[in-house]
């Protein structure tokens, strides 16, 4: 055997060490789908993951058309999917819980990928909307839409779109020198935020004790109001932003090496950014519109998924799946395991702050 075959082994090896010190799945398995330019990129391990937590969701989704007031068991409910069952269990499936089962799945997905395009742009785990303003810029959109222009869903959803593209707007302008840094970013994020949380409290301080209230619960985040008519067009919304995000997600993956980088390889990094912020903006603003600032999912989810993964960079499908699954499993125990049903964010910030209980215990140790 050669010194440089010797050389280029020991090499390999070292930096497959390495790999397997930091965490990271660099594996040679890979996954192609798609045609040449369009194509999506996958480890096995990162599909695997995927499936599992797309399992979950399911079981949790089942189990929530299952339990309430009026029980069934899971054939009985499979036989109202199906069409074999009608009478009132198929009211109780269909139109009262099917709608929230949905929503909290897809609308999990949507804050998740959210979290997960802002935390990949600024290189920053701690960039979510909920963090850095976008779900209280939506919030006070809304809010404005609600007392000022007097309601109603298309309204609510328009109010909700323009306060997160203002709020994200001018964040970006603020943090925006001579290129977007991540902490810049998130600083100018939550001052930003915390002008906006005064601005809502204020508001709903000058309406009628009714409306404040209404507001109020869905400030906290819930999905209890949720019904076909408003998660229908929410869910059609939804998908047709999430299907957007294959077409970035090339060029994402690009930039989380750094703007020079991707630069080098042909990226049209400001381009792609603004693209990316409006996406995640609009996924943020659609959950926001009809369930309130839900906290937290859109922090977690993209970081379990990475650990999941062990990927270098934060996948977005993985993230989906994540979050849909976090969301359904919260919302259950927000109806069931407590003694009073609670808004759903309840449930979520209880589990983010034990999650960065958990996230700050395991940094200090990974310090020498």
């Amino acid at each position: 055997m050669s010194a440089s075959t010797r050389r280029n082994g020991a090499s390999r090896a070292t930096a497959r060490q390495d790999s397997d010190r930091a965490g990271l799945d660099v594996g040679r398995r890979r996954i192609v789908a798609g045609p040449d330019r369009l194509n999506v990129v996958f480890g096995v391990r990162s599909a695997t993951v995927a499936l599992a937590a797309t399992g979950a969701a399911v079981v949790l989704g089942l189990s929530a058309l299952a339990l309430g007031d009026f029980p069934m068991t899971l054939p009985e409910v499979m036989g109202v999917l199906t069409g074999r069952t009608d009478g009132f269990a198929r009211t109780v499936v269909l139109e009262w819980r099917l709608p929230r089962a949905v929503a909290a799945a897809l609308f999990g997905a949507a804050l998740a990928v959210a979290g997960g395009v802002f935390q990949t742009l600024t290189r920053n785990p701690l960039a979510s909307p909920d963090i850095i303003g976008l779900a209280n810029g939506s919030f006070t959109g809304m809010l404005v839409a609600l007392l000022v222009l007097g309601g109603g869903w298309p309204l609510l959803m328009t109010g909700s779109l323009v306060g997160g593209l203002a709020a994200a707007v001018a964040i970006y302008l603020l943090a925006y020198r001579d290129g977007l840094q991540g902490f810049r970013f998130i600083v100018v994020g939550i001052g930003v935020s915390a002008m906006l949380a005064s601005a809502n409290t204020w508001m709903l301080l000058r309406v009628e004790l009714e409306t404040a209230l209404f507001a109020s619960a869905w400030g906290a985040g819930t999905l209890n109001g949720v019904t076909g008519a408003t998660a229908v067009p929410a869910g059609a919304c939804v998908l047709l932003l999430l299907a957007c995000v294959p077409w970035l997600t090339p060029a994402l993956r690009q930039m989380d090496l750094g703007d020079d980088s991707a630069r080098a390889t042909g990226v049209r990094v400001d381009r792609v950014r603004l693209a990316a912020i409006a996406v995640a903006v609009a996924l943020v603003s659609v959950v926001t519109a009809v369930a309130g600032p839900i906290a937290f999912i859109s922090l977690a989810a993209p970081q379990i998924a990475r650990r999941l993964a062990r990927s270098p960079g934060i996948p977005l499908g993985v993230s989906g799946a994540v979050g849909a699954a976090l969301l359904l499993g919260s919302d259950l125990v927000a109806q069931h395991a407590v003694p009073l049903t609670v808004p759903v964010g309840v449930v979520t910030v209880v589990l983010g702050g034990g999650y960065l209980v958990w996230l700050l215990v395991h940094e200090a140790r990974k310090r020498p």
